[in-house]
């Protein structure tokens, strides 16, 4: 049975509205992943699927589908004091069978997300980005193993990295990182290094298996990267 469903979220970013308004339009795969919509460069609207577009302050995007559900993003930012903006956040829409696993994922996502969106703000604002994975998925391990309870634990012994402020020293697909942990729960956990971002996700929580993206903002082939990235988390669970 289908049910609709509503995230709502707030955020203190460091940066002023017009930042902001550009992480969410034409910067999202420096945080999230590829938006797939393409804006204008004169700042006009791009029309369907973007219902409301008044920038700097307010932004919702809308799709339906032909039986009747749909998908809905609205991101309305507030100015503040000492140059900084909140971001309100909501997503809504209608959750098909075994709405409550897919709702506690969606909310679990979303704090993920927000959170690298103000990392990527901090630190990389305005930097090219190259994202590494699949939009809306990253990279996914194969094995069995990876969808285990334990999985994220595998992860994070592997890497030394259990609480935020930890410093990691590891190989991660044929490169040496070092960085530092910039986000850990029990499903998710967060990497920022000199010039990227690495995004582990539990989705083994939610009946999935482990998986990664990676914001690197310095010229590096994708292509090469993820198959790479690919093959380290393979080599994890095997």
């Amino acid at each position: 049975m289908s049910r609709p469903f509503e995230v709502r979220r707030e955020v203190e970013l460091p940066v002023v509205p017009e930042d902001v308004w550009a992480a969410v339009t034409t910067d999202v795969a420096a945080w999230q992943f590829p938006s797939g919509l393409d804006f204008p460069a004169d700042g006009s609207s791009p029309g369907d699927p973007v219902v409301t577009w008044d920038p700097p302050r307010l932004l919702a995007i809308r799709t339906e589908a032909p039986d009747g559900t749909f998908n809905s993003l609205e991101y309305e930012i507030e100015a503040r004091d000492g140059g900084t903006a909140r971001l309100r956040y909501v997503h809504a829409g209608i959750l098909a069978d075994g709405w409550e696993d897919q709702y506690d994922a969606i909310g679990a996502h979303t704090d993920f997300y927000l959170h690298t969106m103000g990392q990527y703000l901090q630190h990389f604002r305005g930097r090219p980005v190259t994202y590494v994975g699949q939009p809306s998925i990253g990279i996914g391990a194969t094995p069995e193993a990876a969808g285990a309870p334990d999985a994220m634990d595998t992860l994070r012994g592997a890497l030394s990295a259990k609480d935020v402020g930890d410093e990691v020293r590891a190989e991660i697909g044929g490169r040496t990182v070092e960085g530092v942990v910039d986000y850990a729960t029990p499903e998710f956990l967060g990497i920022r290094t000199a010039d990227a971002l690495y995004r582990f996700f539990g989705r083994n929580h939610y009946g999935m298996t482990v998986g990664l993206s990676m914001h690197a903002f310095s010229i590096v082939d994708a292509d090469a990267e993820e198959k790479a990235l690919q093959a380290w988390l393979d080599g994890l669970y095997a």
